[in-house]
């Protein structure tokens, strides 16, 4: 089995190196990661400059990939042909904080599986739920194992396609592994402006870290009681719900359908 690893924090993380040792233990793994540190900037295509790839080694001597790319770029390049040969399955991380809620619209952990499912390839992130600022100081033992746990399981039973995992992991004592739905993530951000020597403004988004609802069955709540959470996500983001409610807008509240058929129809 092939496994192509990424992540987000870029090519030297110590949370990537743990998570490919862990992966080595399944089957042969490729590691191809960013060059740089990429968190926080969601999902990203890129198509207007060369993208490139350099051989590297990681510091435990693992032979490594790097791009310039972002991680969605570096599993695209994994999958459409890069290597000689295909992948069953992609992982990422593992990323030094969680990512949870209405994160993983911005993680580049999470949308790196992501691209995977896009594919049709199984794809899972992997987070812990670190406060250590510093992630060379940070133990990914106990997260490896859980990745390697969980990876093993999905590649024994399968994922539907366009379907991924987001699986979020404690610090300290696990105590099991809970399915979850994403919680409410409470962000704080507040915006910053401030002067370069020339006198012109720059604007820097900061606040304090986020935070969230712990409410039981949500990733949140999950990681709040010391237990791994394993979210399954979906790439179609439609509100089926919402597609009803819709189309009773224009029996309900004129909604201007029919109005915006003659309009278009008589400027032809």
């Amino acid at each position: 089995m092939n496994i192509l690893v990424t992540n987000d924090d870029g090519i030297s993380s110590p949370g990537l190196m743990a998570l490919a040792e862990a992966m080595s233990n399944i089957g042969e793994v490729c590691v191809l990661a960013p060059d740089k540190d990429w968190s926080g900037r969601g999902h990203v295509k890129t198509l207007n400059e060369p993208l490139r790839i350099y051989e590297t080694k990681l510091e435990s001597g693992f032979k490594a990939f790097a791009s310039n790319g972002a991680p969605s770029d570096c599993v695209a390049l994994g999958l459409l042909g890069y290597f000689s040969h295909d992948f069953g399955i992609v992982v990422s991380g593992i990323n030094p904080a969680p990512n949870l809620g209405h994160d993983v619209t911005y993680s580049g952990t999470v949308t790196a599986a992501m691209e995977a499912a896009i594919w049709g390839v199984p794809g899972i992130a992997y987070s812990l739920d670190s406060s250590e600022k510093n992630y060379h100081v940070i133990d990914y033992q106990s997260a490896a194992i859980v990745a390697e746990i969980i990876t093993n399981n999905v590649l024994t039973s399968g994922l539907p396609r366009g379907v991924l995992l987001n699986v979020n992991i404690p610090m300290g004592i696990i105590k099991g592994i809970q399915i979850t739905h994403q919680g409410m993530r409470v962000y704080r951000d507040q915006l910053e402006e401030r002067y370069d020597p020339r006198g012109n403004p720059y604007y820097w988004i900061g606040g304090d870290a986020p935070t969230g609802i712990p409410e039981e069955g949500t990733d949140i709540g999950a990681l709040d009681m010391g237990f791994v959470s394993l979210t399954p996500l979906q790439l179609d983001l439609t509100s089926y719900e919402m597609i009803n409610k819709l189309k009773n807008w224009q029996q309900d509240y004129n909604f201007p359908i029919h109005e915006l058929e003659t309009r278009t129809n008589g400027r032809s």
